[in-house]
Parts: structure tokens; sequence; C-alpha cells
């Protein structure tokens, strides 16, 4: 454990980042209960306390000029268990069930890709700005987040000569987080009421708190030592499968690898394979379930309290009227397009739920807030399958060839 302060910042290590991260999960918890709007909208609860958090150590940069800087190591490895978690989650007999869904939102997702490109290049011309500048406040770092805005920046700012590129790119994925991170509930609440829209089933949660009334069953101590190491053998082969993808020249990270590793092996390990625990691969267990409601709640809270808001305050103007015309984008697209293209059932409700998170914010986002839906309304495997399939895998791909297009001819 180690806490230094030199020539002003504020550095916490690992654990301490770990220990506040957990503590910001229970204050989003806590002002979620006693704020009734919060739960109303289906706020995720790493979100309320970790905009609170990054909020206090905003104003106290301002008074004093300290500036807070966390380790982030563990927050990486928390994002490898979860989408480990919904690899080990995914039956093939329920991917093959939603391909038509998967393939109808992959198609809707890259034409909003376009769409929320052209968007920000209008709006930056508007301004007589370089369309590169509305590039990054488009799917540079909404859609693409703030790993590929920071992949993508020093390449636009050698080429194009925008010397705040990286700044504006990180300003922009991070206010997009937080427009998504806000927008997803209330889309979800919206559709549920309007059209009075339920489960087809009550089938357990797979991500969040075991309902027993839907069946769940009993945590164990054992139960949760197979979940983690069914966790860990997939990871690994995740780690084996990044490698061989990047040795044919492809980049992905390394989340998407071990989410395809947790399908390969929940599909294709039979049941009677011999297993050191003696049971059965460990897909859709309650321990899988909470393993991966710590890891998502954990990540988002350490992502989100870690922002150093004082950054962006030079950036407003034109940035935030590119981010205000693609937040009204979003919702109409969500609304209009993607619900109805999607069944206009309570499966469509949770991915509108979640393509609100990933059409301005992260995939991480996308999922909790359909975590955060279905932990009140029910659970809807069908989203929790093509949603991240679709962002954390085809994004990527469709990206690193429509990013250089659009520098290359807007």
């Amino acid at each position: 454990m180690e806490l230094t302060f030199i020539d002003g910042v504020l550095s916490l290590d690992s654990y301490l980042t770990v220990t506040i991260g957990i503590v910001v999960l229970f204050i989003g918890r806590r002002l979620n209960s006693a704020i009734g709007f919060l739960k109303e909208f289906s706020i995720p609860e790493p979100v309320t306390g970790g905009l609170l958090i990054s909020i206090l150590i905003g104003i106290v940069y301002g008074l004093f000029g300290v500036e807070v800087q966390f380790d982030l190591q563990a927050r990486d490895v928390l994002l490898i268990y979860f989408f480990t978690t919904i690899g080990i989650n995914a039956s093939l007999k329920d991917l093959l069930k939603g391909g038509l869904p998967l393939v109808i939102l992959l198609g809707l997702t890259v034409s909003y890709m376009v769409i929320q490109n052209l968007t920000g290049i209008g709006v930056a011309a508007a301004f007589g700005l370089e369309g590169a500048v509305g590039m990054l406040s488009g799917s540079v770092s909404l859609i693409g987040g703030h790993g590929t805005a920071i992949a993508w920046a020093p390449r636009i700012s050698e080429e194009f000569g925008i010397s705040n590129a990286m700044e504006i790119g990180i300003a922009s994925a991070t206010f997009g987080l937080i427009l998504a991170s806000l927008m997803g509930g209330p889309i979800a609440k919206y559709l549920i009421n309007r059209h009075d829209l339920k489960p087809a089933q009550q089938a357990p949660i797979d991500v969040g708190v075991v309902d027993e009334k839907a069946g769940g069953q009993n945590i164990t101590a054992f139960g949760f030592l197979d979940a983690v190491l069914a966790i860990h053998i997939s990871a690994i082969l995740g780690m084996f499968l990044n490698e061989g993808v990047a040795s044919l020249g492809l980049q992905l990270p390394l989340f998407v690898t071990c989410l395809f590793a947790g399908i390969l092996i929940t599909n294709l390990l039979p049941d009677s394979f011999p297993r050191i625990s003696g049971t059965k691969w460990p897909s859709r267990t309650p321990e899988v379930a909470l393993i991966a409601d710590l890891a998502l709640g954990t990540f988002l809270a350490m992502s989100l309290m870690s922002m150093q808001l004082w950054s962006l305050i030079d950036l407003a103007g034109p940035m935030f009227t590119i981010l205000a015309a693609q937040f009204v984008m979003a919702i109409l697209i969500n609304i209009f397009v993607i619900f109805p293209a999607m069944g206009k059932n309570y499966d469509a409700a949770v991915v509108c739920s979640g393509f609100g998170g990933i059409s301005l914010g992260s995939t991480p986002t996308a999922m909790a807030n359909m975590s955060a839906v279905s932990q009140r309304y029910g659970t809807s495997h069908l989203a929790f399958i093509i949603v991240p399939l679709v962002c954390a895998f085809f994004i990527d791909l469709v990206n690193a060839l429509m990013i250089p297009f659009f520098l290359a001819n807007f």
C-alpha cells in the first residue's frame, strides 16, 4: 500500500484505488436508495457514486491545486473478469436463436456510426473547423471510447495540425460516457412503460444479484472458487487467442478475445468432461453472476471517479455543441429505429438501453445500463449476447476502417 504526495500530485496505488472504488460503489448505492429519481430511471450505482467523487476531486483541485492520480491497473483486470463471465454465460443455442437480431443490430450500428461521423463533421464545419475535429467527437471518441481516441489523436494532431487533438478526444469520450450512462435507463423505462413490456420468461439474472423467485440457487464457497477458476482458464485461452490474432496483423482489446474464449469453452466442453472441481462448467451459475456484478460495478466506479474534470474546462463551445447534437441523434435513433427494428418487445427495450450506452460511451457502460434495467424489470439473455458481440468485436473492426476513410475524404 503506497500513498505519495509530490509537487501537488497525490498518487494512490492500486490497493488504495480498488478500496476507494468499493467505497464509491456503496456511496452510489446509498444515494440511489435515498434519491428517488436515480432509482426510478435505473441510473447505475457506480455512475452515481463515481460522478460525485470526480466532482469533489475536481473541486479540491480548483481550490487547493491538488491533483489526485489513481493507479488503474486493477481496473483493467476487472474488465477482463467481467467480459469473460459474459462469454461463459453465452449459450450457442441462444446465439443461433438470436442470429437475425444480431445481424440487424450490427447493420444498424454501422449505419449509426456513419451518421455519428457526419453529424460531428457537419457541426464542426458550421464553426469553421476541420472535419477531423468533428471526427474526434464522432466515432473516434464516442462509439470508439477513450482507447480509440487516445490511439488516433496523435495521428490526427500530426496530419491536421490540431495541437489539442488528444484533449478534445478524451473530453468527448468522457462526456459521452456520462451522457451514455444517464441515457440507457430512462430510454428503457420509457419504452417498457409506454408499450407495457415484460420479459418473455422469468429466468435467473445473469448479471447482478440472484433473484430467488426466478429460481436462483445458493452461493457456496466452492462454487465461487469454481467460477473464479473457470474465468481464469478462459482468460488464459483469451490471451493466447489475442496473441494469435495480433500475429495476423489485427489488434483487438484483450477483453474481446477473453469473451470469445469463454464462449468457445462453454459451447465446446461436454458436460461429462472430467473437471478437478467435480462439477460441470459453471455457465449461468449464481457465483458467475455475482462475480460479473462485482467486476462491472467496481470497474465503472473506478473509471468515473478517476476522471480529471478540470482538464475539460477550456474545451467548451464547438465540442459541447457537437456532443449535444450527438446526444439528440442517439436518442431519436434508439427510440424510432433500433426499438422497432429489434421487434418492439422487452428484449428490444433492453437492447436499446445497451445501445444507449455504446452509442456515446463504451461497452462496459452499455453492459452497466442493461444490468441496471435487468435487475429492475427482468433479464434478457438475447440482449446480453448480441450487444457485447456487436459492441466489443464488430465495432472495433468497422471503426478501424471507417476512421481513416472519413479522415481522408472529409
